[in-house]
């Protein structure tokens, strides 16, 4: 495996969690590279479904970047709100997961494919959720992340797990500063 590659994914992957915590668009161009870099990185690991959601990753750049710089009402940039349907989410989460994985143990030769699969789905989720910017959307990151930290530590990809390790950090830290946003663009609405 090109250890460059997985060093250059996790360099833009770290700077795009920075600018998404900081809500800067700038975030999803930088998410791109990373996504297509791993893309190459989860192949060659046999990391099936990680490669399958980076691949989808390359498409929901664009969404999220659109949908940030349009997506609020009156085309205007979309503002954090919060998550009114969490059952749905994480139903959809395990469900998704335990179909996924079941298909790629008994399709593929892939790693760790429940695991796998679950990083996938979850991501899916929580990118979904970002997209929206919904505040849960980082707790869906956080669980991803201390799952990813251990398959990608098992499979050997340690610039990935430290990645995931400053990802988890990262995640709480977007969790508060979302949640701080929230509280207050809704004390402004109050007041107004």
């Amino acid at each position: 495996m090109d250890t460059t590659l997985e060093i250059f994914g996790a360099v833009f992957g770290f700077l795009a969690v920075y600018f998404t915590i900081k809500q800067n668009i700038i975030c999803w161009y930088f998410g791109l590279i990373q996504v297509i870099l791993y893309c190459f990185v989860f192949y060659t690991a046999k990391l099936y479904s990680d490669m399958i959601l980076h691949v989808i990753y390359i498409f929901l750049q664009g969404f999220g970047w659109y949908n940030w710089k349009y997506g609020g009402s009156n085309k205007s940039e979309l503002r954090v709100t919060l998550l009114t349907n969490a059952i749905f989410w994480i139903g959809l989460t395990i469900l998704a997961s335990v179909l996924l994985g079941y298909t790629m143990q008994t399709k593929t030769d892939a790693s760790y494919p429940y695991e796998d699969a679950f990083i996938m789905v979850a991501s899916l989720v929580a990118q979904y959720l970002m997209i929206k910017k919904v505040v849960a959307s980082w707790i869906f990151w956080i669980v991803v992340d201390v799952v990813g930290i251990t398959i990608y530590s098992y499979k050997g990809l340690y610039f990935t797990a430290v990645l995931y390790v400053l990802f988890l950090i990262m995640a709480i830290m977007g969790y508060w500063e979302w949640k701080k946003a929230y509280n207050e663009e809704f004390a402004h609405e109050k007041r107004t």
